[in-house]
């Protein structure tokens, strides 16, 4: 009945429109018929007229008019024409042939055919007038009027007409059946498809395959299911805090107290000889800043390259350690590198070739066999020790950045059970940029080794997908962002990483901004009203150092009212100083600070220090609450955390943030100042409108981004990776279950 009654709403205004152009079509018809008729009118007129011409003309010459008269009667004789008239010059009628309407007069025909107007009604029906003019050697001697009958157009109208109607009603009649039985065929086709479907049928037991004609169905059914279990996979994050306390909930309720093991090449803590004996630091960078409270969080292991002078002797028998110093939440396993396998792994192929090949920063990457060997070498060393550190099959290994390419399928390998999650914590090259390596299908092969590979924004998500099917014979869903490769299941994802927010007793133990500031000024010598800009980096091409100091000095140069007032502390931790490159790098900026210092600067004022060595983390967090505005001007980035440090160290919302806006931060935090860094000029704007901006506007940009880092902090970043990798893992437990269930049965008979 429902069918029905969609029928009859699609039927009903079908018939009231053909009706429509049925009504519409008729008057169409016999206007375009009667301008037919006309013109066949005229045209056998005129054959008429021509061929009566000379005899009329003759006829006119005798006195009595017989021979006129007998001429017009026997031409009048043809079944279409009604009658022949003669009229004189002066609108008198001269002879006229049988049948020739008393009351049509010659006046009234010469008026019709001036007013282009050829059918005139009469008795027994309308009549075609037409006037040709007869010619005799002394000039127009008369008219001849030819009346045709046009009642048979009457006739052939009404014909016409019922053939038409006849038409539309069949033509309507046929689509209403094509339209009834298509919607009932379909109508059906779809009950019966979600029937079978929900019966499981093709889907849940593989002895009844699905109809061809429903798989755009099932396709469609299980994409929806997709997407229904990504939403609420998305949807998980915001609703509570992420802290310390809910990782550790997720890691007991997904992953059931899964062991957790990180591999980076940088460690956590670096112990270092110094003549007062042992030190302690954290290295510089973004991996380390993440991770850290990650683990503290998990308590697992953390395998990293031992790069300090004195980590050797602080280690246990199995080179391992517990950390942090002091608090002991979780094992450092530490892996040892010779000198050539450090030149040739970290310095050569990673920092060579790979760290400028995912930066668009115009340097040329450098790749060389030896240095691919050696990263190859370090990678399986890598892999080795994940193994004998796992105390499962199927531990959760999360393998930290491009220095560890092809450790995943080397994992997979030597563990096909455990859930690898792969960061890539720099940027991914578009596929020609990444074609330039010359191994670059064994880097892809390595990397989809992982269950799930995340990068920081979904734009480099999109550029690892489109070069594994530029490179690699894949199968690709990209709707869902998975890469199935030699029957290994990839998911893509992006995961924007962030840092650990201050917890209330952080904020109190931080002394006050302008105790911060105070400490500042007195450190660095500055005067005590000056605006104080600072940038934190590694001292690295990547970070756009060199663009800012070019900004800077433009600054100074347009607006003069700042020198003397304005001071910028760049601070740039020493990083891969053995390679050439990097070398050049430092004396550049060196080079670049010194001329501007000379040029604007005196004996008592210095407006650019350039502070090249290593500070902790407590001098950091004082010279971020100091400062008016931080500055962070990477010309490509993954994500840069220390604009979001500099928010976080901002309790009083105050400062303004200059974001370049290929930083993956800029992403996030859309209420800084976004600049492109290659613009000296629009960078020196920004600057200036930082350093004039309205305190109001200030606390109201600040809040805003606080509010969205305190929101996504590295908890939220971790949780969201580890709940999708408890969802996985439960996937692929209850496929294992399936198959060794299915594996019984089938053996069951052949036992019996």
């Amino acid at each position: 009945m429902n069918t029905f009654r969609l029928q009859l709403r699609f039927l009903v205004p079908l018939v009231l429109t053909l009706v429509a152009a049925a009504y519409l079509a008729l008057p169409l018809m016999d206007r375009l018929m009667l301008r037919w008729y006309a013109r066949d009118m005229n045209e056998r007129g005129s054959l008429v007229a021509n061929s009566l011409s000379e005899p009329v003309a003759a006829a006119l010459a005798d006195p009595d008019g017989t021979r006129l008269q007998t001429l017009l009667n026997r031409a009048a004789k043809d079944d279409r024409l009604v009658a022949i008239g003669l009229c004189a010059g002066d609108g008198r009628l001269l002879r006229r042939s049988t049948g020739f309407p008393a009351s049509l007069t010659c006046r009234k025909v010469q008026e019709a055919a001036l007013r282009a107007e050829p059918l005139l009604p009469i008795e027994g029906g309308p009549v075609h007038v037409d006037v040709y003019p007869i010619n005799a050697e002394s000039g127009r001697a008369a008219d001849l009027v030819l009346l045709h009958d046009m009642s048979f157009i009457e006739n052939r109208s009404q014909a016409t007409r019922q053939y038409l109607i006849i038409l539309i009603a069949s033509l309507g009649a046929v689509i209403a059946l094509v339209t009834i039985v298509v919607a009932q065929l379909s109508w059906r086709g779809w009950i019966a498809g979600a029937r079978a479907l929900l019966r499981g049928e093709g889907l849940l037991n593989p002895m009844f395959p699905p109809k061809p004609e429903l798989a755009p169905i099932a396709a469609e059914l299980r994409a929806r299911l997709r997407e229904l279990d990504d939403e609420y996979r998305r949807g998980q994050g915001p609703e509570a805090e992420w802290s310390p306390g809910r990782l550790r909930t997720l890691l007991r309720t997904n992953l059931r107290g899964d062991e957790i093991i990180v591999v980076s090449n940088r460690e956590p803590y670096i112990h270092e000889e110094a003549p007062a004996g042992i030190t302690v630091k954290r290295p510089a960078g973004g991996v380390v800043t993440a991770i850290e409270p990650v683990m503290r969080a998990c308590s697992g292991t953390w395998i990293a390259h031992g790069s300090g002078s004195a980590d050797a002797q602080v280690v246990d028998a199995h080179d391992h350690l517990l950390a942090p110093p002091g608090r002991q939440e979780y094992t450092l396993r530490r892996i040892w590198l010779s000198e050539a396998e450090e030149q040739g792994y970290y310095y050569g192929f990673a920092n060579e070739g790979l760290w400028p090949l995912c930066h668009v920063a115009h340097v040329r990457p450098v790749f060389r066999e030896k240095d691919w060997d050696a990263y190859r070498e370090v990678n399986n060393r890598f892999a080795d020790a994940v193994v004998s550190e796992a105390r499962s099959q199927d531990p959760v290994v999360l393998v930290q950045d491009y220095h560890f390419a092809l450790l995943p399928a080397m994992i997979r390998a030597r563990l096909p059970r455990a859930t690898i999650l792969t960061f890539w914590h720099i940027p991914w090259p578009n596929p020609e940029s990444f074609g330039i390596c010359p191994w670059g299908r064994e880097i892809l092969q390595g990397m989809l080794g992982s269950t799930i590979l995340g990068f920081h924004t979904r734009f480099h998500c999109k550029n690892f997908i489109d070069t594994v099917d530029r490179y690699l014979e894949a199968r690709i869903e990209h709707e869902h962002s998975t890469i199935c490769y030699r029957d290994q299941d990839t998911f893509i994802e992006s995961y924007p990483i962030s840092i650990e927010w201050p917890s209330p007793a952080s904020y109190a133990a931080w002394p006050p901004v302008e105790q911060c500031r105070r400490n500042v000024v007195q450190r660095l010598g500055l005067a005590p009203g000056a605006k104080i800009a600072v940038g934190v980096d590694r001292l690295d091409y990547t970070k756009g150092i060199l663009e800012r100091l070019h900004a800077i000095e433009h600054l100074l140069q347009t607006h003069g009212e700042w020198i003397g007032r304005f001071v910028f502390v760049q601070v740039a931790a020493p990083s891969r100083s053995s390679l050439e490159e990097y070398r050049l790098f430092h004396a550049r900026i060196r080079d670049v600070s010194a001329r501007i210092n000379q040029r604007f600067g005196n004996a008592n004022y210095q407006p650019v220090h350039l502070l090249t060595e290593s500070h902790d983390h407590e001098w950091l967090n004082e010279l971020y609450r100091a400062a008016d505005v931080c500055l962070v001007t990477s010309l490509h980035d993954g994500m840069n955390l220390v604009c979001k440090e500099f928010v976080a160290a901002r309790d009083d919302e105050r400062g303004v943030l200059i974001l370049s806006r290929f930083a993956g931060a800029a992403r996030e935090l859309t209420e800084a100042l976004i600049v492109n860094p290659y613009h000296v000029e629009e960078c020196a704007g920004a600057l200036q409108r930082a350093l004039t901006m309205p305190e109001a506007e200030q606390r109201e940009r600040m809040a805003s981004l606080r509010m969205t880092v305190r929101e996504f902090n590295v908890y939220r970043w971790a949780g969201r990776m580890l709940t999708d990798a408890g969802r996985l893992r439960l996937h692929q437990r209850i496929e294992a279950r399936v198959q060794r269930h299915q594996i019984t049965r089938d053996e069951a008979p052949l036992l019996s």
